[in-house]
């Protein structure tokens, strides 16, 4: 899989659920979420689906917001908005289960990277070659006092857009 360099990077600690909480309600007010795909990686365990959840609720996704491990796709619709005036389409992706590069042309995932919304990639790294190259790359690592690590790397204009957008 080819590699940029990012354009910026951020790491930081959160102590509990209620940073991530925080952090995706910034980046739900950043206009740059309507076209930006967002590498998640992480042990099993480690957070990236609950990311997921607090940010789908911050952009008022309503319904059960599930892990699409089995699925692989979970299809989501943000509500209009002043920020979407049309509203956002959301695909929650997981290739945790993914083992066939074939399985990405028989299965549209093509046509469902070109089109409009969000794209929230959990487990890229299955997808091989095959992925487009993520605006923005989050990493989550359980610390032992369980708190988490997450590492932010900007790998697009769109990237450091929603990465500024985390620091306000």
């Amino acid at each position: 899989m080819a590699r940029i360099t990012p354009l910026k990077e951020v790491q930081t600690v959160a102590a509990d659920e209620t940073q991530t909480g925080v952090w995706t309600q910034r980046l739900a007010q950043s206009p740059a979420l309507g076209h930006a795909v967002i590498w998640l990686q992480g042990d099993l365990g480690a957070g990236k689906t609950t990311f997921v959840r607090h940010l789908l609720r911050a952009l008022g996704v309503q319904g059960p917001i599930k892990s699409p491990t089995y699925a692989i796709v979970e299809p989501h619709h943000a509500p209009i908005s002043a920020l979407f005036p049309d509203g956002l389409s959301i695909s929650h992706l997981d290739f945790y289960r993914f083992s066939d590069p074939r399985e990405w042309e028989d299965a549209g995932f093509r046509e469902l990277f070109a089109a409009p919304g969000l794209k929230l990639v959990e487990w890229p790294e299955k997808a091989a070659d095959c992925l487009p190259l993520p605006d923005l790359e989050l990493s989550i690592e359980t610390q032992p006092d369980d708190q988490r690590l997450f590492a932010f790397q900007a790998l697009s204009p769109t990237g450091l857009e929603l990465l500024n957008a985390l620091a306000t």
